[in-house]
């Protein structure tokens, strides 16, 4: 028997549970990453409609918003890793149901709304059990590093996935591409299915009363509901001014999709380096630290305004990449770390529904009001979004003061084992 037993050469993935979860998710996630650019050709090649496709993204994201808190209370209720394998299974369900049908040629867009429904609400049970999971899998110790890890394969394979997604698609068409994409769901669940986790205290089976412990977990924590709200606002409006306005900035003043693209792979890249920066550092006051960096992704938004030219705002995207995954690691860390594990995941779908909620509202708004005030005082007007919200939020004590606090190991960790 061969034992990879030392945590300081290979880390979170040196714990069995963690390993299992970093590699069913990795997978489903490359798979993920192809679909949009598949669902994307797919509706050009029915209807050629922008107004189609707006209405497939939304059909996707709105279930996500109906249903977190319903994903929330199962995932508290039944083991984690249960619902993210029931979730990936139905994705795959519906993944293959619509590559079969762009195979055969009897594809139409209700089909495709249809499914990009049925993959929403998949997401929204999947999502704040993924996060509940993740302290279930690793010691307390690499609890900072496992997210670290996690957000670098996150981010990793978009990078992979959008560029084969793209090439699947012209070589292959989006129908095989989405037959793939369904393949890694299966993949995913299957590696997923052979966690065996610690049991969560009984479910008290009373939906009403789970959501409302759910709500004043979260409600009694002032840091949390207050970066909740930041986050409400800069998504819906700094957000959608950077993924609405910016490909028209590209279009108009820096010579088209080319540019675009390089942006969108700076900001990737930098969240790549973001998660390393993560990964090494624990600063003794997480929000702190987290907001600080965060207040970078103004730039890009800076940097389009003033159409500074693509190589610049690819800088500027980079560096915004670097803080948000900075951010992101010590969020998802503190909240795993100081949210009771019986009720976490009823607290991030919380947390995603909050940060969330107002972004179909900011995607349809940031257009007339470009069209109102003008392109670049709009971005001008996200970018200080960005900074008053994200000034107001350092300021606050129960985030500034906030000071770094493990939880306790549940229990000794599995280690990785190979059959010699």
């Amino acid at each position: 028997m061969r034992r990879f037993s030392d945590s300081a050469s290979l880390g979170p993935l040196g714990e069995r549970r963690f390993f299992l979860l970093f590699t069913g998710r990795t997978i489903s996630m490359l798979g993920s990453t192809i679909a949009p650019v598949a669902l994307a050709f797919a509706v050009v090649g029915l209807t050629g409609s922008p107004s189609d496709l707006g209405i497939v993204l939304a059909a996707s994201f709105l279930p996500q918003i109906l249903f977190l808190v319903v994903g929330g209370v199962w995932a508290d209720r039944v083991p984690r890793h249960v619902v993210m394998v029931a979730a990936d299974l139905v994705g795959a369900a519906a993944q293959g149901a619509l590559a079969i049908l762009l195979l055969t040629g009897t594809a139409q867009v209700w089909h495709i709304v249809c499914v990009a429904g049925v993959r929403g609400i998949a997401a929204a049970f999947f999502m704040p059990a993924s996060t509940g999971v993740v302290p279930q899998t690793v010691s307390a110790n690499q609890l900072q590093q496992a997210n670290a890890i996690l957000g670098f394969s996150r981010n990793a394979t978009a990078i992979l996935g959008a560029a084969g997604g793209g090439l699947l698609v012209a070589g292959l068409g989006p129908g095989l591409a989405l037959a793939v994409d369904a393949a890694t769901y299966v993949v995913g669940a299957c590696f997923l299915a052979f966690l065996k986790l610690p049991p969560l205290p009984a479910a008290r089976r009373h939906f009403a009363r789970e959501l409302r412990e759910g709500w004043a977990e979260f409600r009694g924590r002032k840091w949390l509901w207050a970066v909740v709200v930041q986050f409400t606002f800069i998504n819906a409006f700094s957000w959608a001014a950077f993924f609405v306005l910016g490909p028209f900035v590209a279009a108009s003043s820096l010579g088209g999709a080319a540019a675009w693209g390089l942006i969108l792979t700076a900001e990737a890249a930098g969240m790549l380096v973001g998660g390393y920066i993560a990964l090494r550092h624990r600063p003794r006051r997480p929000l702190l630290a987290g907001n600080a960096a965060l207040i970078l992704i103004a730039l890009p938004l800076v940097a389009l305004a003033l159409a500074s030219g693509e190589i610049v705002i690819a800088a500027a995207a980079f560096v915004a990449g670097v803080g948000v995954e900075f951010f992101e690691v010590l969020w998802a860390t503190t909240l795993q770390s100081r949210i009771p594990a019986d009720r976490l995941s009823r607290v991030s779908s919380y947390d995603w529904l909050g940060s969330f909620a107002l972004v179909p509202l900011g995607t349809i708004l940031v257009g007339p009001l470009a069209m109102a005030i003008g392109l670049a005082n709009t971005l001008w007007l996200a970018a200080g979004i960005v900074v008053a919200g994200t000034l107001s939020v350092i300021a606050f004590g129960g985030v500034r003061q906030l000071v770094e606090s493990p939880p306790a190991a549940a229990e000794p960790p599995q280690r990785l084992s190979l059959a010699a």
